[in-house]
């Protein structure tokens, strides 16, 4: 999977492997890294990794990157999971490559936002390794349904910060808060915030990642 990667002064002992939204790429976030103001003694490398291009039902097939198609907007049936299962599996590959070189699966952040934060919401919980910490920013869950079932305990205590403008129209803030409670009535470790926005990120926002990230990764 390609990407675009940011990495600090010094050899790297933790990643952020971040997941844009859809139709957007790896660039869309990457120049967010500075704004965050990380010390560089964290040592943290950024990963923003490209989705592959697929048609996209609701537009009109047209090709665009993308982790899934999204055949309807409707509530239960949004993410396509094949999809999703699909793209899981490459973020997965790209969380070894990073333990090949030397950074355990304990110092990685699975972050993403929107169509990105699906995949990471679906692929935390159900993983064998344990993660530092997962961010999912604007976003919403692939069938919920099955998390009861399909989840492992090994992330169950890791922190899971959800984030969400109340004036988004593309991902509705009910959705965003399903999936949190969903999370939550799992025994997953999610916390839950709102900003005064549409379906973006703000600098509050920003401000509150960088200091979630000092306390997940410092």
């Amino acid at each position: 999977m390609p990407y675009v990667e940011h990495n600090p002064s010094s050899t790297p002992n933790a990643c952020v492997i971040w997941l844009h939204g859809l139709g957007d790429s790896g660039h869309g976030f990457a120049p967010i890294v500075p704004e965050l103001k990380l010390p560089d003694s964290m040592s943290v490398k950024f990963i923003f990794p490209h989705a592959p291009e697929r048609p996209v039902t609701i537009n009109g097939g047209m090709r665009m990157r993308a982790w899934y198609d999204i055949k309807s907007l409707d509530f239960n049936s949004r993410a396509d999971l094949s999809g999703v299962l699909e793209s899981a599996a490459h973020v997965e590959t790209l969380i070894q490559e990073q333990v090949d070189k030397g950074i355990p699966t304990d110092r990685i952040v699975l972050a993403g936002f929107s169509q990105g934060g699906v995949i990471a919401l679906h692929l935390a919980p159900r993983f064998k390794h344990k993660l530092a910490g997962v961010m999912a920013l604007s976003t919403y869950m692939c069938e919920p349904s099955l998390l009861a079932q399909e989840a492992t305990d090994v992330n169950r205590d890791i922190p899971i910060m959800m984030a969400h403008g109340e004036q988004d129209e593309v991902v509705p803030i009910f959705m965003g808060n399903a999936a949190y409670k969903t999370l939550t009535e799992n025994g997953f470790n999610a916390t839950w915030q709102t900003y005064t926005m549409q379906h973006n990120v703000c600098m509050q926002e920003i401000s509150d990642i960088s200091a979630w990230l000092k306390k997940v990764l410092g």
